[in-house]
């Protein structure tokens, strides 16, 4: 298979990358504002024995913006169609991270019969109104409606004049990746419709977690949680200037989140990536990478 097919998805373009011949499933959905190709050197490891298939959601990279659904129910419904179109019959294996996680909850929820096994990386939890509510006089600044209103102005905005305000740039880890990636990783930050589709994203995903949690028992399926380093986030966001009481208050939150996500299923492992941020995936893609192929030779 092509990477990078523009692929009609219930009446929107979506853009898909589909790779490998054979072996289990591994579908990957990404986090919020983050493109396909930051995962590029796990997916160029793990296609060798796997087939991968992941794609930008509505509003991301060269996918189109579509109406009606919105959130999760968007994402879920997409994949669907994908799969119907790729004639896929088996069982899937999903890795969600962050926003992706939220997503693959509940996909995993409406289609339990469609899925072998899931990995929740550093994922949103259902509960993650309970962050709001921790007493936090900076970080709670940056608040949902703050991030909605940031985004949409962003959205109005052409490529050349979000370049300038963006300023887009690279992860030390992709400067590791082909040229041709990198340069894809920074034109997508400067898309118009990534921030008007993150406006949407950012509005519903609270009553997208309750409609989560509504909808029953996750499935009793092998489930890997990933969480990230706790003191290793603590160190890397006291540059930021929020004071250490309060990163470590959240952060001490958002462990319990994570931890509580490892009992969704009785075959749940809680795995902690030492010297990771969120972004695990570039952190310490060997971790990934071996979580994947522990989970999809069960």
């Amino acid at each position: 298979m092509g990477i990078n097919q523009l692929i009609r998805i219930n009446n929107n373009k979506i853009e898909v990358q589909y790779k490998g011949n054979s072996g289990p499933l591994i579908v990957i959905l990404t986090g919020m504002g983050c493109s396909f190709d930051e995962w590029y050197n796990i997916i160029e490891n793990v296609f060798q024995n796997n087939r991968i298939l992941t794609f930008h959601r509505q509003g991301l990279g060269q996918s189109e913006i579509g109406g009606n659904i919105s959130g999760t129910e968007k994402t879920v419904q997409d994949l669907v169609g994908l799969l119907d179109h790729f004639e896929i019959k088996e069982p899937i294996y999903i890795v969600g991270h962050s926003y992706g996680g939220l997503c693959a909850q509940h996909f995993a929820k409406a289609y339990p019969d469609k899925v072998a096994g899931v990995i929740l990386v550093d994922s949103t939890s259902v509960e993650l109104k309970v962050l709001d509510q921790l007493e936090l006089p900076v970080l709670n600044k940056e608040t949902d409606e703050v991030w909605v209103e940031k985004c949409l102005i962003y959205a109005t905005k052409d490529k050349e004049k979000l370049r300038k305000i963006i300023k887009p740039s690279l992860h030390d880890k992709h400067r590791y990746f082909p040229i041709a990636i990198q340069q894809r990783i920074l034109d997508f930050q400067v898309n118009p419709s990534l921030y008007k589709a993150m406006a949407i994203e950012i509005r519903e995903w609270k009553n997208d977690a309750e409609i989560i949690k509504d909808m029953g028992d996750f499935p009793d399926i092998p489930l890997i949680v990933i969480g990230r380093d706790k003191e290793f986030a603590i160190k890397s966001e006291l540059k930021t200037g929020v004071p250490l009481w309060e990163l470590t208050k959240f952060e001490e939150k958002w462990a319990e989140l994570i931890t509580n996500q490892a009992k969704l299923s009785t075959k749940g492992e809680l795995i902690i990536a030492s010297n990771s941020g969120h972004s695990v995936f570039l952190d310490q893609p060997d971790l990934l990478i071996d979580c994947i192929k522990q989970i999809s030779s069960k």
